[in-house]
């Protein structure tokens, strides 16, 4: 397990890539300017759902960056708020998105029935590729995982006293709770949302889920946000259970 799977390091390499354009362009901007990322800027994703929407009605188009067929599902299409502003369906772009120094990415999803604008919370997104950076270094030089007890099926806590490192805080944006880092068994970091989920299950009053229901829909359907690299959860046993690709 010394040398890890190229899929791996050219994840540990997008990541890097990512959290590099959001660290700078954080820089770029005021403190004084990011106070609205406090609280969800609700008001600025309905007005940019109806920009989309305009836009894709006049043009036939969506106004969304590229991405591969190997980028996860609620990382795959961020917004191209330079179109919207270039054609005029916007004026600015939202001070709480992260091309304004802000802490969410614009995202669209269901880009292919009915697409949705979402948030992707870029702080909970930077924790984890910490982590990640972490375990693929702890991995390179020990030929192990730097892993603790099993959570669910392939899927472990993490051993931060093994990596000489501290536990980062990751509060979710779905309930404010603190939720913990998850490795697979291919040193893949996830955030791990089943306490979430198992939530807003409990307040359905639902219990008869199909058996390959994605249950992260629960989480999106309910609210602005997409989990932050989740893996997929299935309902198995009565409880959400995360499940290997």
């Amino acid at each position: 397990m010394g040398r890890l799977p190229r899929y791996i390091r050219q994840f540990a390499a997008f990541s890097a890539l990512i959290v590099l354009l959001f660290a700078l362009s954080g820089c770029m901007y005021p403190k004084s300017q990011m106070k609205q990322n406090q609280v969800a800027p609700k008001e600025a994703v309905r007005n940019v759902q109806a920009a989309i929407d305009q836009y894709q009605s006049e043009t036939g188009m969506l106004p969304m960056k590229n991405s591969t067929a190997n980028t996860p599902k609620y990382e795959k299409f961020y917004i191209d708020f330079g179109v919207l502003n270039r054609t005029g369906y916007m004026s600015d772009i939202p001070s709480s998105a992260f091309e304004k120094g802000g802490n969410y990415s614009y995202l669209i999803i269901d880009e292919e029935s009915k697409p949705r604008v979402k948030l992707l919370d870029i702080l909970a997104f930077q924790k984890i590729n910490d982590i990640q950076s972490w375990v693929t270094s702890y991995i390179q030089t020990n030929s192990v995982l730097p892993k603790g007890e099993q959570t669910y099926p392939g899927f472990y806590q993490i051993d931060y006293k093994a990596m000489s490192k501290t536990a980062p805080t990751i509060r979710s944006v779905f309930s404010g709770q603190t939720i913990q880092a998850i490795v697979d068994e291919n040193g893949v970091v996830f955030s791990d949302y089943g306490i979430d989920i198992m939530q807003y299950i409990q307040k359905s009053g639902k219990n008869d889920f199909e058996a390959d229901l994605d249950l992260r829909t629960l989480l999106v359907d309910g609210s602005d946000f997409v989990p932050v690299k989740a893996p997929v959860y299935h309902f198995v046993n009565n409880e959400p259970q995360a499940v290997k690709p």
